[in-house]
């Protein structure tokens, strides 16, 4: 059965998308850490990153650097931060994580975000790619 990142790759299920190629796409979070949460995932479904084959791995790296430096363009903070935890959805994924505080990396506290904040987080970030 794909998974939910595959669903949103095949649009099945709509996503805030940020960027895309053909190998790489890149959503805001919807049970967002911040304000701005991004997920990078390869388009292809694999489940543990480190299964993906080097040019591919390689590739969601630099993907995953491109949008992060677009993420602290369009967000105030203080950095951008990127966990691979992978425990959730059964498909590769790095999370960007605008970080405030160390409570921002924590996957505790989520942050409200209505539909319109969403669109016009995604369109800020999209903006500076």
């Amino acid at each position: 059965m794909a998974s939910i990142f595959t669903k949103i790759v095949n649009g099945e299920i709509p996503c805030y998308k940020i960027a895309e190629t053909d190998n790489f796409l890149a959503f805001l979070d919807v049970n967002p850490n911040s304000k701005g949460h991004t997920l990078c995932i390869p388009k292809q479904e694999i489940d543990k990153i480190f299964d993906l084959d080097e040019a591919t791995y390689n590739g969601l790296m630099s993907f995953s650097r491109q949008v992060a430096i677009a993420i602290e363009k369009a967000i105030p903070c203080k950095r951008v931060g990127i966990a691979v935890i992978g425990l959730e959805v059964p498909h590769a994924h790095v999370h960007l994580i605008p970080l405030h505080s160390m409570e921002d990396a924590r996957f505790i506290e989520k942050a409200k975000m209505t539909p319109e904040s969403f669109q016009e987080i995604a369109e800020r970030i999209k903006a500076k790619l």
